[in-house]
């Protein structure tokens, strides 16, 4: 929020976006130190995990060793570690193994939950980002999951399950972790549907051996325009008024990398044939410009991906005999050669700019160029046909963000309602499953799986090949086959007693340490 509000020397203040976090972070660990001294303190007794691998390992190999007919079998696989470790941790590892091996489908979720700060954001840099009461950053959005989440655990625990139970419907911990999976994949399902609109009013993108051509009339009529091709056959025509330029630029398909094009151009009783070299996977502007009683025309090769973060790009051309120097604040500046001359872009913030400041070497004098909106490119032509002095004349290069960032707020909605599901409900039901001594292996397993998602997005977004909408689809559709596979590994578990858990071995009824043994299989719908 900070570096969106707040300037520093002229630019987003990143300094303080990262200062004022640094700050509470030192805040937080004061807090820390003093409260540490009432926190009661249980000295380490060892790596759990390690004990664990090592546990699981020995088994294994033990096994493999000990894999003779004439062996008696025993009850799990893990009881071939009894030669070396006492039967309490065996037990514990035993209860850990069962939940492990629901945590093999969940990275899927978090590579879809992941992409808030990365996808979702560069989604957001190409829509409209201003809400009438406040104009967002793009990241900003992101405040959005956690702001939901602290009001959906509440609305969750006080509203929602207690209506489901009323239903009579059994709400079991692994159904509310297979519902948030559904709700992440339609999340990802409404992801992909923005993101088809926002492309849908994008300007088309040239492929291999083809360009984008848009022709510009700065004559003082009418100008009939035709591209033509090897047999003078029209490859295009159309008909531009004075000021005026094509409806919607037009693809043009090239032979070979590099081509010369013909242009045939009439203007009042005038026939004009004039030629221009392109190149492919490039944006061109044929301006076509008044030159005594005759017409002339000049090939502008346009920028590629101008705008960032969705803000504005301009540029200029000057009609004037004079060159200008145009003004257009926050140390943005730039010069225009005289008649015709055309500018570089220049990337300025959104915005009203009624009177940009102007100097030719003997006159100054303001122009207006009105609103500048979210990731629109324009083009300003600078004239002087009036007495009123120069005026400028404005037209959209690339038409800005028309979709509105406020439909990014289902998607969060959907997400944040899926990680309270999954999230919140995965962690408490993956401690009441465990013993306590292995409530710091899941922990770690838990935070593994999340690092595991991340690296599944990386390998999608390297060798996927996909447009960014259909790898949204693709992603929903693996975390719904995850999902199903989830459902099934749910179906076939059996929940055990929290009390069955937690309680010493010493303190077990025999029947109970032969439940943990040998756990029951029957059945347990998700």
């Amino acid at each position: 929020m900070l570096r969106g509000d707040v300037q520093c020397f002229g630019e987003d203040c990143y300094a303080l976006a990262f200062g004022v976090p640094g700050l509470l972070m030192v805040i937080a660990l004061v807090v820390f130190a003093m409260g540490s001294k009432m926190y009661k303190k249980t000295p380490p007794e060892g790596n759990v995990v390690t004990q664990v691998v090592k546990c699981i390992w020995f088994a294994i190999s033990n096994r493999f060793k000990n894999h003779s007919g004439e062996i008696p079998k025993r009850q799990h696989w893990l009881d071939w570690a009894a030669e070396k470790y006492p039967k309490q941790l065996i037990m514990d590892v035993k209860a850990l193994t069962r939940v492990l091996l629901l945590y093999i489908p969940l990275p899927m979720f978090w590579a879809l939950l992941e992409q808030q700060g990365s996808r979702w954001t560069l989604q957001a840099t190409r829509m409209n980002r201003n809400l009438g009461f406040i104009v967002l950053q793009p990241d900003q959005m992101q405040v959005l999951n956690p702001l939901l989440v602290l009001i959906f655990i509440p609305l969750f625990d006080l509203v929602i399950y207690p209506l489901v139970s009323r239903c009579g419907i059994n709400f079991s911990s692994l159904r509310k972790m297979a519902v948030g999976m559904i709700l992440a994949c339609l999340a990802f399902a409404v992801v992909a549907v923005v993101e088809i609109k926002i492309n849908e009013m994008a300007p088309p993108q040239p492929g291999p051996q083809e360009i984008v051509l848009q022709v510009l009339n700065l004559a003082d009529d009418e100008v009939k325009v035709a591209v033509l091709g090897d047999e003078n056959n029209a490859l295009l025509t159309e008909s531009i008024k004075s000021f005026q330029k094509m409806p919607h630029p037009s693809k043009l398909h090239l032979k070979t990398e590099s081509q010369n094009f013909q242009f045939h151009l009439k203007y009042r009783n005038l026939s004009v044939y004039t030629e221009h070299s392109v190149e492919e996977k490039k944006w061109y502007t044929l301006v076509i410009r008044k030159d005594g009683e005759n017409i002339s025309s000049m090939m502008v090769k346009d920028a590629e991906n101008i705008t960032t973060d969705g803000m504005t790009a301009v540029r200029f051309v000057n009609t004037l005999h004079k060159e200008v120097n145009i003004n257009l604040g926050a140390d943005i500046s730039l010069s225009v050669g005289e008649d015709y001359g055309v500018s570089a872009y220049k990337t300025v913030q959104i915005g009203e700019y009624p009177e940009v400041h102007c100097r030719t070497e003997d006159d100054d004098f303001s122009l207006n160029l009105g609103l500048l909106d979210f990731g629109a490119v324009y083009l300003f032509v600078i004239t002087n046909n009036t007495n009123q002095g120069p005026q400028v004349w404005k037209t959209e290069d690339i038409p800005a963000n028309k979709i509105s960032i406020a439909w990014q707020l289902p998607q969060y909605i959907l997400v944040s309602a899926g990680e309270v599901m999954f999230s919140v409900t995965g962690l408490e039901f993956s401690y009441s499953q465990a013993p306590s001594s292995m409530k710091s292996v899941l922990q770690a397993a838990w935070l593994l799986t999340i690092g595991v998602g991340n690296v599944i997005v990386l390998a999608v977004a390297q060798f996927s090949g996909l447009v960014q909408w259909a790898e949204f689809i693709l992603f929903s559709c693996l975390l719904l086959l995850v999902f199903l596979i989830f459902s099934i590994m749910g179906y076939y578990y059996v929940p055990v007693k929290s009390e069955d858990i937690m309680e010493p071995e010493d303190k077990r009824s025999p029947h109970i340490q032969e439940d943990m043994t040998n756990l029951d299989t029957n059945n347990t719908k998700l």
